[in-house]
């Protein structure tokens, strides 16, 4: 014999269901190469029956490999990481992990790595000489398909953003080795990886980035990586 589930009944489940999930602590990780700056951050988000760490790493390989495993609801990281570049870890943790909302709490101020990393899947950052409950808040914020931003810095990322939003005046080709170049700049690498990871000079390097540069008509990183997105 068929059994069905009263309809009404079921609505019953689903917003029970739904009310649990509200009612469910906040899954956090935390990525820092600062002991006493997890420690510290662990006790804060502690303090709330809202919140709850999950896992606290030192570095992104270790979160890389350990995250899947906790499956945090939300990670907060500091930007600059011991090892692996901070956006290349975001990027890659979102690839794993596409639910999971990423929120730099770091003392990176640099607004082109910012904007890479928001480009890389990160939901939002906050500088660290924010308070506990501003974190608290962004955190939930995060969760909640917000993107909380230090208002100091996002008015810098904003502005560049407006000044590249432009349609660009012409087709532009780039050779396979300039889009290799942006590739690796829209990725968050430093020259010095750049370099390293394509096998060429310092000087050949600038070389192309000034003719990616002319190209694209831009002049800063941020620009230039804005418009390769775009082309």
């Amino acid at each position: 014999m068929k059994h069905t589930l009263d309809p009404a009944l079921s609505d019953g489940i689903k917003l029970e269901t739904a009310a649990a999930a509200r009612l469910r602590p906040i899954r956090v990780a935390l990525v820092d190469g600062d002991e006493a700056a997890r420690l510290a951050l662990a006790e804060w988000i502690g303090e709330s029956a809202a919140f709850r760490v999950v896992r606290s790493c030192s570095d992104a390989e270790s979160a890389l490999n350990h995250l899947p495993v906790f499956r945090p609801d939300v990670v907060v990281t500091e930007l600059i990481l011991p090892g692996m570049n901070g956006v290349e870890f975001v990027r890659r943790l979102k690839a794993q992990l596409p639910k999971v909302q990423v929120l730099l709490f770091t003392t990176c101020e640099d607004q082109d790595r910012l904007l890479q990393s928001l480009i890389a899947g990160a939901s939002g950052f906050l500088l660290k000489h924010a308070s506990p409950g501003r974190l608290l808040t962004a955190i939930r914020e995060v969760h909640e398909g917000g993107a909380p931003m230090s208002p100091e810095i996002a008015r810098r990322i904003l502005y560049q953003l407006r000044q590249s939003a432009g349609a660009l005046p012409e087709p532009v080709k780039l050779t396979p080795r300039e889009q290799e170049i942006l590739d690796q700049l829209s990725k968050g690498f430093r020259y010095k990886e750049i370099v390293e990871n394509l096998g060429i000079s310092f000087g050949t390097l600038h070389s192309y980035i000034s003719k990616v540069y002319e190209k694209l008509h831009v002049h800063s990183r941020t620009e230039a990586v804005v418009k390769y997105l775009n082309l």
